[in-house]
């Protein structure tokens, strides 16, 4: 008896223990700064039910209560938010940092420059659109339930059917948040105004049951066999979500149209941000933001301008090698990219060949990365279309990483509404760039890193996530995985674009380029259609600062990487320099750097 009471306090003691520590984590100063960020990164985490799923932690548990909601859109969630920033913030400066070293450091310096963004991020949260053509509410959401929402089971449908009925409270929290953006004269410009209200009436033009979500949902139930659910219970359900959409859903898009079909009686333009109230200061802070650097947008658009030239030599070469027909460089990659033998058959037949050849040059490229990379991702990437409501206003290609899980695989979405978005000699750069060695590499890698804290694992930065994946385009030339001269000119046709993005996005921002002259500078420059520049310029406009991460985050990556291969010499190995910059997962560019001297010190003292 005496037994079994002592092991009774012992057992109630140690609960008391872990509730008193849990308490002192949660609610008050961690005594561990290592506790601390964790507990900021899951304060953000429960507050964001879309992330959870996207993220797949306790989906398929009976845990997952936040499987049937969306986020709070809502300004008193914002405010609740921000309010708790600032607390944050102030209790990470309390933390003495002066002899933190290694890994300590490191979550030291991302977690310094993260919080403050945030904090910075307050000045300028009216600032953007939540509705616009490219990556706007109404089309992530969809996005959203059709390709992260899982349908296996009942419980699966019974959830999705509560966030779709979630979706028309989610537009009016944000349609709330648009009206005051309006009334601080924070206007969006007048081509994303009419894209969004053509996006949005195509996605409830037709009958609810052959809405892209009602198909959707039709589609994912017949891989749940009969003896799980029956041929009735599947009929019930398309009946049900038919109802959703078409008496909740498709009104609260109707909402949103009549919100934005009213702003067109206001004085809209296709102007850069310099037109915006505090329209310079703003831009300053996205090229920070973006950049994570300090250069200004004088500097940015002339290495621009500088690139331009360094890169258009080259492309002429081979042009003028591959004897090219057309009268200028925008004529000659015009003429190609839209030559037959570039071109897949413009029916579903050559969509599909065209998803299969990007999944053998991805196949292709996994095996060769064994050579150059010492740490893989255990998760696959497959290839998919962009969903035909998006298509007209989506990128050219784009990723979704994996569940954290490694259950879903990453996904590589192409935009196949125009055959010739996707002329065969550009596909290998877009295929390195989103999937290996490129996004796929580096998010899914970044997401398996236990060595370091869970903030870090989900934190993405800009310039060294899109800096990585063009510098990836050019690591998979120096893999000789590009042997035919086009995929070498498709690789350095992309570089131009990038190096393009940072003489039109300071363009437009900073220099009063109109939307035309940036349209026209970048056709002359990289030979691509009209239709496919617009669509970049546009967003460009929509998200200023965002396209001049790739070129300048590229540069930073080949000058670490030079300046190892010097103070090494024969101690340089390419694996490992590539370890180091991936397994520390997304940083500032500043941090990577005094992550790479750290490294090359070490080796050099071995």
């Amino acid at each position: 008896m005496k037994i079994i009471k002592f092991f009774g306090w012992l057992i109630l003691s140690i609960v008391l223990i872990i509730s008193l520590l849990f308490a002192q984590i949660w609610y008050f100063k961690p005594v561990k700064i290592s506790w601390f960020y964790d507990r900021v990164f899951f304060q953000e985490l429960i507050q964001s039910p879309i992330t959870l799923s996207s993220l797949q932690l306790l989906d398929k548990t009976p845990f997952a209560w936040y499987a049937d909601k969306l986020d709070d859109f809502s300004e008193a969630q914002h405010k609740k938010q921000f309010a708790l920033t600032q607390e944050n913030y102030s209790t990470f400066k309390s933390y003495p940092s002066d002899s933190l070293q290694g890994q300590d450091k490191i979550n030291w310096l991302v977690a310094d420059f993260a919080y403050k963004q945030k904090f910075d991020d307050e000045k300028w949260h009216w600032y953007g659109y939540p509705f616009n053509p490219l990556f706007g509410m109404q089309s992530q959401l969809p996005d959203f339930l059709i390709n992260i929402h899982p349908i296996t089971n009942q419980r699966d449908i019974d959830n999705f059917f509560k966030r779709l009925q979630a979706l028309p409270v989610a537009f009016d929290q944000v349609l709330e948040d648009a009206s005051i953006r309006d009334e601080k004269g924070l206007l969006p410009n007048l081509f994303a105004v009419d894209k969004t209200i053509a996006q949005m009436k195509s996605f409830i033009a037709s009958d609810a049951k052959e809405n892209a979500l009602a198909k959707n949902l039709a589609s994912k139930m017949t891989a749940i066999p009969a003896s799980e659910m029956s041929v009735e219970q599947k009929e019930n359900n398309l009946v049900k979500a038919n109802n959703i959409i078409a008496q909740q859903v498709y009104p609260a898009y109707k909402r949103v149209i009549a919100h934005m079909e009213g702003l067109k009686k206001l004085p809209l333009n296709n102007d850069g941000v310099w037109s915006l109230p505090g329209g310079k200061e703003y831009y300053e802070y996205a090229i920070k933001t973006h950049t994570t650097t300090s250069l200004s947008a004088d500097q940015l658009h002339e290495l621009g301008l500088s690139e331009v030239q360094r890169i258009g030599e080259q492309i002429d070469e081979i042009l003028k090698e591959q004897k090219i027909p057309g009268k200028n460089r925008a004529e000659k990659i015009f003429n190609l990219a839209h030559s037959k033998e570039q071109l897949y058959p413009d029916t579903e037949q050559g969509r599909a060949s065209s998803l299969a050849d990007y999944q053998k040059i991805i196949d292709e490229a996994g095996d060769e990365s064994k050579k150059y990379f010492g740490v893989l991702p255990s998760t696959g990437v497959v290839v998919k279309r962009v969903p035909e409501f998006s298509q007209q206003t989506a990128p050219v290609g784009y990723y979704q990483p994996p569940s954290l899980d490694g259950d879903r695989p990453g996904m590589f979405f192409t935009n196949l509404g125009k055959i010739e978005y996707s002329p065969k000699f550009t596909m290998h750069s877009l295929a390195y760039h989103e999937a290996i060695p490129g996004h796929h590499l580096q998010i899914a890698i970044q997401m398996k890193q236990e060595s370091i804290p869970f903030f870090r694992r989900a934190t993405g930065f800009t310039s060294y996530v899109e800096g990585w994946a063009l510098y990836a385009e050019q690591l998979a030339f120096e893999m000789n995985l590009e042997k035919n001269p086009l995929d070498n000119l498709g690789r350095l046709q992309a570089e131009m674009f990038r190096a393009v993005r940072l003489v039109v996005d300071t363009g437009m921002h900073s220099k009063h380029w109109s939307r035309e002259h940036a349209i026209s500078y970048m056709i002359s420059q990289t030979g691509m259609g009209e239709d496919e520049v617009t669509i970049e310029i546009e967003r460009y406009l929509v998200m200023p600062g965002q396209a001049l991460a790739y070129k300048v985050g590229m540069i930073k990556i080949l000058s670490l990487r030079e300046t190892a291969k010097k103070e090494l010499g024969e101690k340089f190995k390419l694996s490992e320099f590539h370890d180091v910059v991936l397994s520390n997962g997304s940083v500032p560019l500043d941090v990577l750097e005094v992550i790479v001297k750290d490294w090359i010190k070490d080796n050099q003292s071995h």
